[in-house]
């Protein structure tokens, strides 16, 4: 399948991250970026405390250019923040699993707050499939993540039944490198 660019970024020129791309299948979800900015997000998510001048220098690229791209995927939102990468069981969250939920299916939008909002629960993502809801927690110790689940979790309305997976280890993916 190929892309193609509007007709309407096409005429103007536009061929921007902001720029939407169409395809056979309905479109594009993600902007579109060009080599230099995926090196800059690259380059970022190695070390987000980089100066403009070392990113500039890294990527060959001038100050204002390097300046100017950072702006814009600070604008578009490609870039939603700056923090540090902690490990968590340095943090004292020794504990980490993957809990699967099945919900009532009218209760997503009521209950996605109330899931982010209980302690330990680092990630929370509707997803396709056998189940509804899939959570990633990140707790003390066993006992917190019991709380966690048989506590907290079954005791939300909406909530059908619920599967967990202990994560024994984990590694960074690299998202940026194809």
């Amino acid at each position: 399948m190929s892309d193609r660019l509007t007709e309407k970024a096409i005429s103007s020129g536009n061929t921007s991250s902001e720029t939407q791309v169409t395809g056979r299948s309905g479109g594009r979800t993600a902007p579109v970026l060009d080599d230099v900015d995926q090196a800059i997000l690259a380059a970022l998510t190695e070390d987000g405390r980089m100066s403009i001048r070392a990113l500039a220098d890294r990527l060959h690229i001038s100050r204002t250019n390097a300046y100017s791209r950072l702006e814009r995927l600070l604008g578009e939102q490609v870039i939603t923040g700056f923090g540090a990468r902690i490990d968590p069981r340095q943090a004292g969250l020794g504990t980490s699993a993957y809990i699967m939920i099945t919900i009532e299916q009218t209760s997503w939008r009521t209950m996605a707050e109330r899931l982010g909002k209980i302690p330990y629960v680092d990630h929370v993502a509707l997803v396709g499939g056998d189940f509804d809801v899939l959570l990633l927690v990140r707790a003390p110790d066993n006992t917190s993540l019991r709380d966690v689940v048989l506590d907290r979790l079954q005791a939300i309305e909406g909530v059908r039944n619920t599967r967990t997976w202990l994560i024994f280890e984990e590694r960074p993916g690299d998202t940026l490198r194809g």
